[in-house]
């Protein structure tokens, strides 16, 4: 994931922004309707692929996501933004998977990238068909607009949204920065991801710190984690740490997130280093992915 890559890094000032003033009454309010009030942490990577996750496959691995899902509780499955899989792959990966795993498909750039929207109601019906055979290991379907996707087309966000089944939890990520640098825009989006229990992607990347809003808008907070290659990418996950066990306090009861690289080397350990964090902070007990070939607890 190349989104906001920059080549110094240590010029960036990383800090975590100040929550948005509405952020807090979210979760309260989330915390106070929830049912189940127990508290669901989901961390994994982008993909299972080999050839990117050097170093983390045992030689002789033969079933990569076997091995994954053995290692993490999750996945954020890129792999469904690029082409819609027959209903016989999805199977085939709820079968692969154990139990209490999870995974959190990208919707289809044909209705995100390709059709930019319009016509929405026309391609979920069969996206959400397939994903559907997930079944009870199907996470948070998300839903990632191009860059230069402006609130002009508010409408058509409009529409998605009345038109996605209700009872399939989504979240929504925007690239363009006019979504969040006008007031007026970023409210009008607010209101409706809330009034719709969506949620509303967190994306934290070197480049796009202009796109850093911290607003929930519901009681999901769903991050995409972007490291640099570079020795801050540390300090970054322990803000992070701080900032959730925070939410946790105030009554946030939903925590899925996925780390990246700009250059997907050793996601794995970055994942590793925020797991052995997040644990003792939030009192809760996920595995800790091991790499094959890792020596010392840090890249750098």
């Amino acid at each position: 994931m190349k989104f906001g890559a920059v080549e110094q890094p240590e010029l960036i000032d990383f800090t975590l922004p100040p929550d948005h003033p509405a952020t807090r009454g979210v979760i309260e309010d989330a915390f106070a309707k929830a049912q189940n009030k127990n508290l669901e942490v989901y961390v994994g990577c982008a993909k299972w692929n080999k050839a990117e996750l050097k170093g983390f496959y045992p030689r002789g691995t033969k079933d990569e996501l076997l091995y994954y899902a053995k290692q993490f509780n999750s996945i954020e499955l890129n792999a469904t933004f690029y082409r819609l899989f027959p209903k016989e792959q999805f199977e085939k990966w709820y079968t692969k998977a154990p139990d209490g795993f999870k995974f959190f498909p990208k919707i289809t750039n044909m209705i995100s990238h390709r059709k930019r929207l319009i016509d929405a109601q026309d391609f979920i019906p069969e996206y959400v068909d397939h994903v559907a055979m997930l079944k009870e290991k199907l996470g948070t379907v998300f839903l990632q607009m191009h860059n230069n996707f402006q609130p002009k087309d508010f409408d058509r966000v409009d529409n998605f949204v009345n038109h996605w089944p209700e009872a399939l939890p989504i979240a929504l990520e925007f690239r363009h920065t006019d979504w969040f640098n006008n007031p007026d825009t970023a409210e009008r989006l607010y209101t409706l991801l809330e009034e719709h229990n969506m949620a509303n992607v967190l994306v934290d990347t070197a480049g796009r710190r202009d796109i850093m809003h911290m607003r929930l808008t519901n009681g999901e907070a769903f991050i995409r984690y972007v490291g640099a290659n570079h020795p801050s990418d540390y300090a970054r996950l322990d803000a992070w740490v701080e900032r959730l066990t925070y939410w946790v306090s105030l009554g946030l009861r939903k925590i899925h997130f996925f780390i990246h690289q700009n250059i997907e080397q050793e996601s794995t350990l970055l994942s590793a280093y925020f797991i052995e964090r997040l644990n003792p902070a939030l009192g809760i007990n996920l595995r800790v992915p091991q790499s094959a070939s890792s020596t010392t607890n840090t890249l750098f």
